[in-house]
């Protein structure tokens, strides 16, 4: 892990720090940055983020609470590992939940729902364009946020986010597949999903979220070779 310039640091307030160091490793552990099972050492990020090691055991509790880092018997802490064994039951929750929050888009949105989709949207192409995979990542996940907040439900919303956060990994993998190839077929499915939420057509928005989120599956599925292991150079 690289060193932080305190010069590049802004001016922290009180309890900033524990924000800061958790901002930072979470995205460093989503973004594989970090790999899964590289161990967390309290003295070095004391000393990568010049501060104390205190807000650096609070930051740590967060993180293993999202499931992103744990402690093992010897009390060494550790990178989580993708629980491949159990993607079932996360693929079922998350198609699940396309289908649930693209069909409340679509009867629940207010106009103003749609700016921040379309934007969302735009920026996506803008990724895929670029070739940027994690940018696609974020601006993917940002677009199904929104229309999450546009079904009117916080406590889907809520779950939905956690989801798409926790399979960042798992798409950082997805997108691996396609070699930065990335097929036009993503973005027009964004579209085909937006017209149907604007249409305030319930049936179609469920359906295409539903087949949206099961490609996504398929081309994960893919990725594992008959015995069960990535079919995929790291």
């Amino acid at each position: 892990m690289p060193d932080i310039d305190p010069g590049s640091l802004p001016e922290r307030k009180r309890g900033s720090g524990v924000k800061l160091v958790y901002d930072l490793l979470r995205n460093e552990i989503l973004d594989l940055k970090l790999a899964p099972g590289s161990p967390i050492d309290e003295v070095q990020l004391a000393e990568r983020f010049k501060m104390s090691r205190t807000p650096i055991r609070e930051a740590l509790v967060r993180l293993a609470g999202d499931g992103l880092i744990e402690t093992l018997p010897n009390r060494s802490t550790m990178v989580s590992n993708i629980d491949f064994l159990n993607l079932s039951t996360f693929f079922d929750a998350l198609v699940l939940m396309y289908r649930v929050t693209t069909r409340l888009a679509a009867q629940n949105h207010r106009r103003e729902d749609l700016a921040s989709i379309h934007r969302f949207h735009e920026d996506y192409a803008a990724a895929i364009e670029a070739r940027d995979t994690l940018a696609m990542i974020a601006t993917n996940a940002a677009f199904h946020a929104a229309i999450a907040e546009a079904g009117r439900n916080p406590y889907f919303t809520g779950l939905f986010r956690r989801l798409l956060d926790e399979g960042r990994r798992i798409l950082r993998l997805y997108y691996q597949s396609y070699d930065e190839h990335f097929p036009q077929q993503f973005v027009d499915e964004h579209a085909e999903i937006i017209a149907a939420i604007e249409a305030r057509d319930i049936e179609a928005a469920d359906g295409l979220g539903k087949v949206h989120a099961e490609q996504i599956v398929a081309q994960v599925q893919k990725l594992f070779s008959r015995n069960g292991k990535l079919d995929i150079a790291l």
